[in-house]
């Protein structure tokens, strides 16, 4: 008789039975006292399985174990043990009494194909004869030795519901009942349930292993970083330096880095950016500090008197040498030597320049006698140095020479958030030279905050104060700055730089002035007065209709944006279209 036990018979089975007492139901305790031994024996054995299970060692041991306890309760010939891996392979086999040892070989003599079904179905299986089982292979008959008539048990080793292994037992059939190998059905379930859970922990624990050195380094990692944080590093404050934007800050950090080191610097930036400051700055962190801190620009002075300058000139090296002099190398001594604009001196002073850098060594002039000096040099150019050696203007060895440290001083359109700070530190400049108390209204920063500066922060402190001087009131409005009267020169400089088409801010011209005669008017004026044309300065423009009405549609008929389209006033734009009857579009 074959017997298939299905899945939902079999979680009825388990549900509340502690021992095996009946196949269906909850029938009446066997009083027989055959059966009460059998009973007190499989829960001994039971007892020993799950303290095997509870031990510290390995899994396949362990597995082992639990087959070998098999047969003390158990009437049973061989018993295995069968673990299948993601993918569906075997892997972990342990069996006795078959002389498997879960290496390789022994998987060839298990019975695979009612292996196989246990897992896939994930329900047991039961036969009273493999023989005449269908499920059986030829295969399977004879790696469990049929010359008997044998008997089968299999049932799943689940873990999380999910069946990854087999639970199985075979013994030559006697004269019993099936009511005995439904008995040793649940059996093997309730050991198959408690594998699985030493498997599922096993499985776990072998996951944590893998985890942990992972963990401990970040772990270690991270509470390094809490017990020695990065050292952060004070704010710099250099006296005349103003701003906290971070363009400014990280100069300046840069700067407190640079200054500890014996080494040449070279200052980068465009005109106007605070150069001199910022190499001032080097030398009051540095070590030299309390040594002088000299400085010359070499664009202000002839090759000749530069010469003379840096390296100092005896009593009659030239005709107006009345009496020795000592040059700024000299008076630098053991301090620093700022040399602003280095990139505009002549290719001969340059290797003069570069032996003295090399050597810290010179001659004064109309002298033979050679001096050693200890000088910090720190350049600065507002150049683009690579251009001029590529075109043969600069020295290379010269550049390589003073190109150690280079530090961009960042533009003022490069940390506009410090415009407020500056500007209210001009305005205080110069209440306290005059003698006045102006403020500045906050829409007038805002003029500030928009505009480019291609002076830097020369040309805001020069903004700041004419402003401030034609200010008719007590606090400086938005309208008080020449930008915002099309007059503001240094912003037709600034579109001439980037390529912008250029704005020549509009001459003060009266009402009725002509700013758009016609061609054939404008021919026939220059004809009877050759200077009709001089009242306008150069690069001045004066619209043709054409083109206004070409900008007004381009600019959605918004007065304001075409004229600055144009590079025109509002006002000149309103002139135009007034003069030549043009009706303004409302969209």
């Amino acid at each position: 008789m074959h017997h298939n036990i299905s899945k939902s018979e079999q979680n009825a089975r388990d549900c509340g039975i502690s021992l095996p007492n009946a196949i269906k139901g909850c029938p009446k305790p066997d009083t027989n006292p055959a059966n009460v031994a059998l009973h007190e024996r499989a829960l001994t054995g039971i007892f020993e399985i799950s303290k095997v299970l509870a031990d510290a060692a390995r899994l396949e041991l362990k597995l082992a174990k639990v087959v070998d306890l098999l047969h003390s309760f158990v009437q049973m010939r061989h018993g295995i043990i069968a673990l299948c891996d993601a993918e569906g392979g075997l892997d972990i086999t342990v069996a006795s009494g078959c002389g498997t040892n879960g290496n390789e070989p022994s998987r060839s003599r298990l019975p695979r194909n009612a292996i196989d079904q246990i897992v896939t179905t994930d329900t047991p299986l039961v036969a009273d004869d493999i023989v005449m089982h269908p499920t059986f292979t030829a295969a399977d008959i004879e790696v469990l030795g049929a010359s008997d008539t044998v008997s089968f048990i299999g049932v799943p080793i689940r873990v999380d519901g999910n069946a990854i292994g087999a639970l199985t037992l075979d013994r030559v059939l006697e004269s019993r009942s099936s009511y005995r190998l439904d008995d040793d059905v649940r059996l093997l379930t309730m050991i198959a349930n408690m594998v699985g859970q030493t498997v599922k922990l096993h499985r776990f624990s072998a996951v944590d292993r893998e985890r942990t050195p992972e963990l401990e380094h970040r772990l270690q990692t991270k509470f390094s970083d809490v017990k020695h944080p990065a050292p952060r590093r004070k704010k710099v404050h250099v006296e005349g330096m103003i701003g906290d934007s971070p363009a400014i800050s990280a100069l300046l950090e840069k700067i407190a880095v640079v200054a500890k080191a014996k080494t040449t610097v070279l200052l980068r930036g465009e005109s106007g950016t605070g150069k001199e400051l910022a190499a001032k700055a080097i030398h009051e962190l540095s070590p030299r500090a309390k040594r002088p801190f000299v400085k010359l620009n070499c664009a202000a002075l002839p090759e000749t008197v530069l010469e003379s300058e840096l390296f100092g000139h005896e009593k009659g090296a030239f005709t107006s040498a009345f009496n020795s002099r000592k040059g700024r190398f000299e008076l630098a001594d053991k301090g620093t030597l700022f040399l602003d604009e280095i990139g505009e001196i002549s290719a001969s002073f340059q290797a003069k320049l570069l032996r003295v850098l090399q050597e810290q060594e010179f001659e004064r002039v109309g002298s033979n006698q050679t001096i050693k000096v200890d000088v910090r040099v720190i350049a600065a150019t507002n150049r683009n140095l690579e251009e001029a050696v590529a075109r043969n203007e600069f020295r290379a060895d010269l550049y390589y020479r003073i190109n150690v440290v280079p530090l961009l001083v960042p533009a003022l359109r490069q940390r506009r958030s410090d415009i407020p700070l500056l500007a209210a530190e001009f305005l205080k400049k110069f209440n306290d030279e005059n003698g006045c108390t102006l403020t500045f209204d906050p829409r007038a920063i805002e003029v500030l905050m928009k505009c480019e500066f291609p002076g830097n922060i020369r040309e805001l402190e020069n903004c700041v104060h004419r402003t401030a001087i034609l200010a008719e009131g007590l606090s400086i409005g938005r309208n008080d700055f020449a930008c915002s009267q099309g007059q503001c020169f240094a912003e037709a400089l600034w579109k001439c730089r980037s390529g912008k088409a250029a704005l020549q801010p509009p001459p003060i011209l009266p009402e009725s002035a002509n700013l758009a005669t016609p061609p054939d008017e404008a021919a026939s004026s220059a004809a009877t007065n050759p200077l009709a044309g001089a009242s306008h300065p150069i690069g001045a423009r004066t619209p043709d209709i054409e083109r206004v009405i070409a900008a007004m549609e381009r600019c959605g008929w918004v007065q304001a944006k075409a004229a600055r389209l144009l590079g025109l006033t509002p006002r000149q734009i309103g002139y135009v279209l007034r003069k030549y009857g043009v009706e303004i579009k409302r969209l």
